[in-house]
């Protein structure tokens, strides 16, 4: 069933509770206060309430707990339910999955790798802020490797698997009529599969998955105002004509011209979110081709 989907608002920050220190007036002493221990002084952060995400996870899944919740944390913050700022900490979100704090770590490990974590020196690790600047690096490469893709799938593809793209473009409409951007977002991730699954090469989107992080939390705040469903719809039409027709040259253009999209919405979407996103930098390289 279909529902509709709201992005979720950033997490109010609980307000600080007491110390626990009295509230009578200190008396003076002659002794010079002791100096805080050197190397293990730690600014405090206000602490915010994280959303249970344990529900995402599968008991019966053969895949290693690790996985399942690094894939949690990283949809909770293209989602908006983990804004930039969050903190988080191994020991709440082991709690959170009840499990050891050594596949939480890894999660941790990779989403940073992913750019979307940050450790901050005696502070901790927290949710980043979106770079431009690597939105547009990860649109670059992702091109590349998505055109080829195309081209290849263009001359290769069956008509068992132009079937499927069909039923998904299908389910794509759907998911538009009653702006549900969850399941749109979701049906995209396997529109773009479904491309590489067809030439045998799984490979080139694992590779696609590790570059697009950035990508992904754009995509998540441009929809539907910025980047409307049923463009996106007809991008996604157009790639699969052309792979109809067997058109190397069209299917390779086609899904070009999907991909920039984000360059379109990127500025838009920085206007609109300004505490989502770090400040813009300067590129050495044009990467708009």
């Amino acid at each position: 069933m279909v529902t509709k989907n709201v992005l979720p608002a950033p997490l109010r920050r609980n307000a600080s509770s007491s110390d626990g220190a009295g509230r009578n007036e200190p008396t003076v002493s002659s002794k010079p206060p002791a100096a805080p221990p050197r190397g293990r002084t730690r600014a405090t952060e206000p602490r915010v309430a994280l959303p249970n995400l344990r529900g995402q996870l599968r008991v019966e899944s053969h895949e290693p707990i690790g996985k399942q919740i690094f894939r949690a944390l990283r949809e909770a913050i293209f989602s908006g339910a983990l804004v930039p700022g969050t903190p988080l900490s191994e020991t709440e979100v082991s709690d959170m999955f009840q499990v050891s704090r050594q596949p939480v770590r890894e999660a941790f490990i990779k989403l940073v790798e992913s750019g979307v974590l940050q450790v901050l020196p005696q502070r901790g690790t927290f949710v980043k802020k979106i770079s431009p600047r690597r939105v547009r690096e990860g649109r670059f490469i992702r091109e590349a490797i998505e055109a080829a893709v195309a081209r290849k799938a263009a001359l290769e593809i069956t008509s068992a698997q132009l079937a499927d793209l069909a039923e998904n473009l299908r389910d794509q409409k759907t998911a538009a009529k009653v702006n549900d951007t969850t399941s749109f977002l979701a049906l995209d991730e396997r529109f773009h599969f479904l491309i590489a699954q067809s030439i045998d090469c799984v490979a080139a989107w694992d590779t696609i998955q590790d570059i697009k992080a950035q990508m992904d939390r754009v995509r998540y705040l441009s929809l539907p105002e910025v980047s409307p469903l049923e463009l996106l719809i007809k991008q996604h039409a157009r790639i699969v004509s052309a792979l109809k027709a067997h058109d190397a040259d069209g299917a390779e253009e086609a899904m070009r011209a999907h991909l920039r999209e984000i360059l379109v919405s990127l500025k838009p979407v920085a206007e609109r979110n300004p505490d989502w996103f770090e400040p813009d930098e300067g590129e050495r390289v044009h990467l708009a081709n």
